[in-house]
């Protein structure tokens, strides 16, 4: 096949999950998340893992694909998937720790015979991927660092508008550790080091083929079901689930900086929210504003390049199923 994994993408609260589980286990493949805050362990509601999506009753995973029978376990098939659950709150998690995870687990899938199944609404980590980002390596010079914070602001700000011929107006500005950072990241990707790392990771990097399958709803209908889903997470336990958090040792500032539900509740426990009809209010607002920010991130993709193949805005999860199906036999059928 000219193509060696799948991507289900799309906004917030629109089913992908449930899409490319059920792929996977027709094509007998394995999902790969592509989501920010997935890959923290005890974010699960908040995050919306949906990992009962995972586990398939017998019935319907052997309707998809009969060749699941000899693993199905107490009437269920378990389908497997990567890059959920892997780090704590401890470690900021960064594009460069998702490109890394990705690229091992496409790999481990290439070698075992696997379809990998990509799902998510992280519009960095998708185009990281879709768009072959670089992300090499890079280890600070000690030396050169040392040099730099021993100069004031405006000297620091003078060398990196001297030294970055594409410097985006001011938005590497910031404090004096941003724009040393940005200094030295510049002057790396001018050395010959990175020249030869690149040239390394690039080549040894699988190649990735994607069918990019896009899934959203009318808007209308999107800003319900996000509504709804609020209602139930907030039923399921959201704001327990962030007490406990912070409880077990995540400060507040932790936990904002996660974004949406981990900072809107974490603003309601300190009081800064004044009640939970607040809270639904201004969370639900957020959320909305969101998915209409992922939406653009797509369209941008595709003015970029990147070919997205977009399912019927339907409600049915089995209507847009199907058609996804379809795309992957059609391609199948040009391939062969």
């Amino acid at each position: 096949m000219n193509y060696n994994c799948i991507f289900v993408i799309g906004p917030t609260a629109v089913g992908k999950t449930e899409i490319g589980v059920r792929l996977a286990a027709s094509l007998g493949g394995e999902v790969l998340s592509a989501d920010s805050r997935q890959v923290y362990r005890g974010l699960d509601i908040g995050s919306g893992k949906d990992l009962c999506d995972f586990k398939m009753n017998e019935n319907l995973a052997l309707s998809l694909n009969p060749a699941l029978k000899d693993k199905i376990t107490d009437g269920f098939y378990n389908v497997p998937y990567h890059i959920i659950d892997v780090t704590d709150l401890s470690h900021e998690y960064s594009l460069f720790d998702f490109t890394a995870d990705f690229y091992n687990s496409f790999a481990d899938c290439q070698k075992r015979g696997v379809l990998p199944v990509v799902v998510g609404g992280t519009g960095m980590y998708l185009d990281s991927i879709l768009r072959n980002y670089d992300m090499i390596p890079f280890e600070e010079n000690a030396a050169e660092r040392q040099k730099l914070e021993s100069l004031s602001y405006e000297e620091l700000k003078s060398i990196l508008i001297a030294e970055k011929e594409k410097l985006h107006n001011t938005s590497e500005f910031g404090d004096s550790e941003r724009i040393i950072k940005a200094i030295l990241l510049n002057r790396f990707t001018k050395s010959e080091e990175y020249k030869t790392l690149r040239k390394k990771v690039l080549s040894t990097r699988p190649k990735v083929n994607p069918l990019v399958l896009g899934t959203t709803l009318p808007r209308p209908l999107v800003r319900e079901r996000i509504s709804k889903r609020l209602h139930d997470r907030l039923e399921e336990g959201l704001i327990e689930e962030v007490q406990n958090l912070h409880e077990n040792g995540a400060s507040w500032q932790r936990l904002e900086s996660l974004g949406l539900e981990y900072r809107f509740v974490s603003e309601y426990l300190q009081q800064k929210i004044e009640s939970k009809e607040k809270l639904f209010e201004l969370l639900n607002l957020a959320i909305g504003q969101f998915a209409k920010r992922q939406e653009t991130w797509f369209k941008g993709m595709e003015k970029k390049g990147v070919k997205i193949n977009w399912l019927p805005q339907e409600m049915p999860v089995d209507v847009r199923f199907e058609a996804a199906l379809e795309l992957v036999r059609q391609r199948l059928q040009q391939e062969t």
